[in-house]
């Protein structure tokens, strides 16, 4: 694990998470980065799926409000900062998951497949370019069954339209290592993802880029 990969997860101590949702999922959405927040339970809601893994957890908010298609959905949680698998783990304790340290830039560390992924604001927390972060979109894909799901946001810099806010979020994130974005594009992220995968589709709300990923079953 390189120090920046460490720089990026730190940020996540539990006194963090305890303001992670109204910071993140309520005034940054809303006003830096633009992107509504129904739009991250919508595209929850339309790919989750029975038997999911979600990488990069963070509070575990989307796991709590999207709508999985059956009661009782199998749900795996995979995170760098073990403080993110113990808050999730606790909040949707309903689902009773099961959780694991993972990098997503090296092989996962489970063996099971699943029908769905999440990757949620993680790749702009990750060192290097995207070109050099994809390289965790062969590992993902390992991790799914035929005809499964990856899907997920990021904030590039590059692609995407920037407010004062946005900007000024993206200087402090850099400067204290937790946003590794510098190099991100949109191009690239769309690249990356169509090297791997069949059908893609990558599309911007503010400063985020939301994504899809599949093979045809």
């Amino acid at each position: 694990m390189t120090d920046n990969t460490r720089a990026g997860a730190a940020i996540y101590l539990p006194l963090t998470l305890r303001f992670y949702d109204l910071v993140v999922h309520g005034l940054s959405n809303a006003y830096a980065w633009r992107c509504p927040e129904r739009e991250f339970i919508t595209l929850y809601d339309q790919n989750v799926s029975a038997n999911h893994l979600d990488v990069g957890c963070g509070t575990g908010y989307l796991l709590d409000h999207c709508r999985f298609p059956v009661a009782a959905p199998q749900v795996t949680l995979a995170d760098l900062n073990p403080n993110s698998l113990k808050w999730t783990s606790r909040r949707i304790l309903r689902y009773h998951p099961k959780s694991y340290v993972a990098e997503i830039l090296k092989p996962l560390p489970m063996t099971e497949q699943f029908n769905s992924i999440g990757l949620n604001y993680v790749l702009h927390c990750v060192p290097g370019n995207l070109k050099v972060k994809g390289v965790a979109f062969d590992y993902l894909k390992d991790r799914l069954r035929p005809g499964g799901m990856l899907f997920g946001s990021t904030i590039p810099n590059i692609g995407v339209n920037h407010n004062l806010a946005a900007r000024t979020l993206m200087s402090i994130y850099g400067w204290i290592g937790a946003f590794n974005n510098k190099e991100d594009s949109v191009a690239d992220l769309t690249s990356e993802l169509s090297r791997r995968f069949t059908q893609v589709k990558v599309w911007t709300i503010g400063s985020v880029a939301l994504f899809t990923a599949c093979d045809s079953a």
